[in-house]
């Protein structure tokens, strides 16, 4: 089966020298890859040059990222924007950055369904409703404004916008953060429905091995911009080879291996 997603030997630079080093890593359709490290380790960096995100400051030196067989790198800017939002979308940490303050949520997902899907305005707005309701946000949410929203209710916004494109690939980088505990758990079930719904693959960037382990299909534990190791998520999260992985585990006593825990599917 081929991978949705596949970058080999990728190296990122910036003017203050390599951020991300020979770095390998796939997601296949149905799967959850969590990438795993200490801040500053180039999880981030790496998820953006995916969708051609990357600051100005930072470039791709050499490597492969490939879509469905097909080069990201070498495809237009025009064509990588457009699958950017409908087959490949983030859901970020900072997600109240993503809307514009003094316009309504309803219009927001109304100008981004419409500029992926050929649909009439009355459709457009029924499609929207559906979202709403399924990431349990009430239709008035529709007529408000960013600023009148809690963070849990802006980031089930920034989801119901991926549930509404239902992309290949959901790249979320630490999504989770800065919401409770309660908003956190219901924000990781309903990415979890999405892709058993639709089968997309998920790039998972958290530093919660709480939730890597109860939702992660593979890992990949990143170090000052290398990869040190990869693998199936309970094998490594209980026996890992590194002493960098140990440490990080070691951190989180209930992720020592004589710990139960459920192993659900994201």
């Amino acid at each position: 089966m081929m991978n949705l997603l596949e970058i080999v030997g990728l190296h990122l630079k910036s003017e203050q020298g390599t951020i991300v080093r020979d770095l390998d890593l796939s997601v296949s359709a149905g799967q959850c890859h969590a990438l795993i490290g200490e801040s500053g380790s180039g999880k981030s960096m790496t998820s953006l040059s995916i969708g051609d995100m990357l600051p100005a400051t930072v470039w791709v030196e050499s490597g492969k990222i490939e879509w469905c067989g097909s080069s990201l790198l070498a495809m237009s800017k025009t064509n990588r924007e457009r699958l950017r939002g409908k087959e490949i979308a983030y859901v970020f940490q900072d997600y109240a950055s993503v809307l514009t303050p003094f316009i309504t949520i309803g219009k927001q997902l109304d100008e981004t369904l419409k500029a992926h899907h050929m649909l009439v305005r009355k459709n457009r707005k029924e499609r929207i409703e559906q979202v709403l309701e399924h990431v349990q946000l009430p239709k008035e949410i529709y007529n408000r404004y960013p600023f009148q929203l809690s963070g849990g209710q802006l980031q089930r916004v920034s989801l119901a916008v991926v549930i509404m494109l239902e992309p290949k690939l959901l790249i979320l980088d630490e999504p989770t953060t800065a919401l409770d505990q309660t908003n956190a758990n219901e924000i990781l079930r309903i990415i979890s429905e999405l892709k058993e719904r639709t089968r997309c693959g998920i790039l998972f960037i958290s530093h919660n091995l709480r939730n890597v382990k109860r939702y992660a299909d593979q890992v990949t534990v990143m170090r000052e911009g290398q990869v040190i190791e990869t693998g199936s998520t309970l094998p490594l999260l209980n026996n890992p080879k590194q002493s960098y992985t140990r440490r990080l585990i070691e951190a989180i006593p209930s992720l020592h291996p004589s710990t139960e825990m459920v192993h659900e599917s994201i």
